[in-house]
């Protein structure tokens, strides 16, 4: 019999709370334009921001630009690019470019016309090639790629849930994580962090590092030290830490009102 994985614990109001996209927010689709955003998802995003005093983050494979059209009118601070972009809770943004990949963007499209099933989403600092509408096209998207990057060592090959992905060498989810969590408002707080993939392994080694909380959503192996079962259950969650959240805020108010 094996051991149930422990419930996230309760969200402390001194937290900073980063959070995957796909597949931790939003539901996967088949395709990465083909997602629909839960109605709940700005309303409570915004509030969380407001009750950590600004102390969430976006921390996501998608580009910066990207997540701002799909979240917009809120600017969160972000991770985009799998951490190869980063935008700080003040607005500054930096990003990681070691040269042009337009000729592998290329080399994926021409492999899709072959294989229509394949789905190539190229960004500024790397590309992605989707295989989630035929899983048996991996090998074949696997050899291609390593055949591509045995001759550009500033760029890396990142496995994802049928996904592959060449990103600039240095570039990981933990790394701005731990760029987030040295200046503020995020400094100084425990951080929590939510996510999915295989590529949100180093953001778990990251805030478990810091003695913080790692939370895999859905199943699959994991060094997170806790779990929620899907993007149902992190909502339920989120929603839990607004209420409780609130609750301390409001206690704190009378406590004030009436010494």
């Amino acid at each position: 019999m094996t051991t149930p994985w422990p419930l996230p614990p309760h969200l402390p109001s001194d937290a900073a709370l980063f959070l995957d996209f796909d597949g931790s927010l939003v539901p996967i689709a088949a395709t990465p334009d083909g997602i629909v955003l839960p109605p709940q998802l700005l309303p409570l995003l915004r509030e969380l921001q407001g009750l950590l005093g600004g102390a969430l983050a976006i921390i996501s494979g998608r580009e910066i630009a990207v997540l701002d059209a799909y979240l917009q009118p809120l600017r969160l601070a972000c991770a985009g690019a799998h951490g190869a972009q980063r935008r700080d809770a003040s607005g500054r943004q930096w990003e990681l470019s070691p040269g042009d990949i337009s000729a592998v963007i290329a080399a994926c499209q021409q492999l899709t016309l072959a294989h229509p099933a394949l789905y190539v989403e190229p960004k500024q600092s790397g590309v992605a090639l989707h295989y989630r509408r035929d899983p048996a096209l991996e090998p074949l998207c696997l050899h291609s790629l390593e055949e591509m990057l045995a001759h550009m060592p500033q760029w890396t090959l990142l496995r994802g849930k049928c996904v592959l992905e060449i990103l600039p060498v240095g570039a990981s989810k933990g790394g701005a994580i731990q760029a987030f969590m040295q200046a503020p408002p995020f400094t100084g707080r425990t951080p929590f962090f939510l996510g999915d993939d295989l590529s949100d392994e180093s953001g778990f080694a990251a805030v478990l590092a810091e003695r913080g909380v790692a939370i895999k959503v859905g199943p699959g192996a994991s060094r997170a030290s806790h779990r929620l079962a899907g993007v149902d259950a992190v909502y339920h969650w989120l929603q839990a830490a607004c209420t409780q959240q609130q609750m301390f805020k409001n206690l704190s108010r009378s406590a004030e009102v009436h010494p």
